[in-house]
């Protein structure tokens, strides 16, 4: 990788040199997987369209401050012509080709890294072809950020498809700053060493000057894993690693309070809401889950927790309802095919089981949903369930605590999310005994208001003290602090 990226360096400093008259050079360059702008087809014409989610609009507000660039994949490789620029900041496209797509994203990251670094909940994959796919094109993450940041900018990158490239950026442009934060878990020490690439990928985040995590216990595990695998000493905060101290945190992400507060208040969403309840029937009760289709989200354990509820008479068929939605993710992944079709099959048993005819226990929804459509849902559910088996945040639950703004609404949240660090006030979990997923749910159910408002409280002001602004914020102040 070391000879790799010195080969590199001096193509980067010849493109450098003859695109810097064609275009200025970016303070601050933000690197992700994706753009934030997508493709999408409607009405039979395809066009691009912003990317949902709070995490596009705070680093989109931060970029147009600082004469900033996005880089990442558009997500597809049969567009040759992606957008040069989103809301008054400039884009840059990395190409990746379909068999790198297979390689580097649906197997290194996804079928290597996700199941590792959640719990190995699904058996991680180990191979060397992948590997050589996922180090290939964060080299070329890495040299196109190299052209495009100024001399002395500062550069964050994002999350697990990209963990290299700090280090790789690092030995082409020393001149910068550099922050990478990883959006998921980051695993205990006995199953990260299952790795046969450990080093490597300690090496690649160590190239960093700050390395954000969700939690505590997360940068504490990448710490104490540095310190055993690495030259890297220090403490769990501050690591000294070949002659450069790097610092170590928890940044919780957050969501965009104002602006779901905002929809939340607005009377056609409002109006929504109202209609959706009187489709589900005017239940007495409804309970809802809202999760990308995933392994990690429990889904299939919730389902089999309110099945039996069902069952011993906790919950009443048409007095109680619940409402699925499992956003598409991976479709082309078999494993997430086959996820999705043992979910729809627990659905349609408990259906079958304790529905009437016009009249299921359980609504389900394969599919996207736009956010307006997400906050009437968040306004109708009167028991939210969250209860993913391990999570790096969940921001559902923030969304949800941040709907009620009447003081209603009852959270089920599990342990193993992140959120569950800030939301005290939640039904908390462990989503592995299905016994205590159904006696929170049954605690949920039968809170009183005067213990459902003082619940949320908490929750709601916890959740308003630190919007995703915030936590943008802070992550750049603490890298601009950081020693170059």
């Amino acid at each position: 990788m070391v000879e790799q990226a010195r080969n590199t360096r001096d193509s980067a400093t010849a493109k450098d040199r003859s695109s810097s008259r064609s275009s200025p050079k970016a303070d601050l360059v933000v690197v992700a997987n994706r753009l934030p702008v997508r493709h999408a087809t409607t009405n039979g014409t395809g066009e691009w369209q912003p990317s949902p989610g709070g995490l596009v609009s705070a680093l989109t507000s931060v970029l147009q401050n600082r004469n900033g660039l996005w880089i990442g994949w558009p997500g597809t490789s049969e567009y040759q012509t992606s957008p040069k620029s989103y809301e008054g900041i400039r884009l840059k496209a990395v190409d990746i080709s379909p068999e790198e797509y297979e390689n580097f994203y649906l197997g290194f990251s996804n079928a290597t890294l996700w199941p590792l670094y959640h719990d190995a909940i699904r058996a991680p994959t180990f191979h060397r072809h992948w590997w050589t796919a996922y180090t290939q094109v964060n080299m070329r993450f890495a040299v196109s950020v190299a052209e495009e940041v100024a001399p002395g900018g500062s550069v964050w990158i994002h999350d697990y498809q990209l963990q290299l490239v700090p280090q790789m950026l690092r030995q082409l442009r020393p001149d910068v700053r550099i922050g990478f934060f990883l959006h998921i878990p980051f695993p205990p020490i006995e199953l990260f060493m299952q790795l046969p690439w450990r080093r490597e990928i300690l090496a690649g985040l160590l190239g960093a000057d700050l390395i954000g995590f969700q939690v505590t216990q997360a940068a504490s595990n990448f710490s104490r894993m540095a310190r055993r695998q690495s030259a890297a000493t220090g403490t769990d905060s501050l690591l000294d690693y070949n002659g450069r101290r790097i610092r170590v945190g928890a940044f919780p992400i957050s969501v965009d309070c104002e602006q779901i507060v905002t929809l939340a208040n607005d009377p056609f969403i409002r109006a929504r809401a109202k209609e959706i309840r009187k489709d589900l029937g005017d239940p007495e009760l409804v309970l809802l889950g809202v999760d990308r289709l995933d392994y990690t989200k429990g889904i299939q354990q919730r389902i089999k927790a309110v099945s039996e509820m069902f069952q011993d008479g906790s919950l009443t068929p048409g007095k109680h309802v619940m409402v699925q939605v499992a956003v598409p993710s991976r479709e082309t992944d078999a494993h997430y095919e086959r996820e999705r079709h043992q979910l729809e099959q627990a659905v349609s048993e408990m259906n079958g089981e304790y529905g009437q005819v016009g009249s299921p226990v359980v609504h389900y929804l394969h599919q996207n949903l736009p956010f307006a459509e997400l906050v009437a849902l968040y306004l109708v559910a009167d028991v939210m369930l969250v209860t993913p088996f391990r999570d790096g945040m969940n921001l559902v639950a923030k969304e949800y605590v941040m709907c009620r703004t009447d003081l209603t609404g009852r959270l089920v949240l599990s342990e193993f999310a992140g959120a569950a660090a800030e939301l005290r006030g939640a039904f908390m979990v462990n989503p592995h005994d299905l016994e205590g997923v159904k006696e929170a749910i049954r605690l949920a159910v039968n809170a009183g208001p005067k213990e459902a408002k003082d619940r949320m409280t908490r929750m709601r002001r916890k959740t308003y003290r630190r919007d995703v602004y915030d936590w943008a914020a802070s992550f750049l102040l603490a890298l601009q602090q950081t020693a170059m």
